[in-house]
């Protein structure tokens, strides 16, 4: 697919995918997300890309929602399947077996604030600002933002940033869990890809082992969710990694993971 609205590269095992549409301040269109789906299917598919980094182009947004001026007269079926490509995307990002991280630079609201929260992690500029607006304008949150909101800050926040639209910055974010790390500006895409370097060198299996017990044991019942953790981790001993990773911890080296 060819990207006009997102601009895509893979550097070092890490994949970039920065929301370029400056006129928009990033705004997600159907044009956009489906981009965006694209570039993530190629991400979990290519053995080279290790993890995700996800980001805003320019200054001002990470994306300041969606398109307002598309959705606009949109009837009930047209923003049904808007809202269903939108989940496809965000579950793809989150449950792909290799992890993501949101670098939020600017304004991440309504549909922003989505995506962020199908990363595995979220890191702020210190610009950066989170919201779920769509109240104010006679709609609710549409790309899982009425879940995964109160799964991640608690029922209580949830329900006082959707119900009244507000918007917070990035400290306050921090300090309700919404977001991992926060920067200063001209620091956090080199501090994501820090970050995300270290993810790279680990093993892939093993980090699909864990989001995978992660992602699908959180809302099932502990017994059930520790067998699944069982079950996972017996997986790794299948691999070479786990062979490598413990004869490197005894022979005090560095282990270098091949993914197999």
């Amino acid at each position: 697919m060819e990207y006009k609205n997102i601009l895509f590269s893979v550097e070092e095992g890490i994949a970039t995918i920065a929301f370029n549409r400056p006129k928009a301040m990033n705004a997600m269109n159907g044009e956009t997300m489906e981009e965006l789906y694209d570039a993530a299917s190629v991400c979990k598919k290519d053995s080279a890309v290790k993890a995700l980094i996800l980001t805003g182009a320019g200054e001002k947004a990470f994306v300041a929602g969606a398109d307002i001026a598309q959705m606009q007269n949109m009837k009930p079926a047209e923003i049904l399947s808007f809202m269903e490509l939108g989940h496809e995307t965000m579950r793809l990002i989150e449950t792909m077996p290799k992890p993501s991280i949101a670098a939020v630079n600017g304004y991440a609201l309504g549909g922003g604030t989505e995506i962020t929260m199908a990363c595995d992690m979220r890191f702020a500029s210190e610009k950066a600002v989170f919201g779920q607006p769509e109240i104010l304008l006679g709609i609710i949150p549409g790309w899982g933002g009425t879940q995964r909101l109160a799964r991640l800050v608690g029922m209580g926040r949830a329900k006082e940033l959707i119900l009244s639209g507000e918007q917070i910055n990035a400290q306050r974010a921090f300090e309700i869990g919404l977001v991992n790390r926060v920067y200063p500006p001209e620091a956090l895409m080199d501090e994501t890809r820090k970050f995300a370097r270290k993810l790279a060198a680990l093993s892939g299996f093993a980090t699909k082992m864990a989001k995978h017990a992660i992602n699908y044991g959180y809302d099932i019942s502990i017994d059930s969710a520790n067998r699944l953790e069982m079950q996972c981790i017996a997986q790794c001993f299948s691999t070479d990694d786990q062979k490598e990773g413990m004869s490197a911890f005894l022979e005090k080296r560095k282990p270098a993971f091949t993914g197999r």
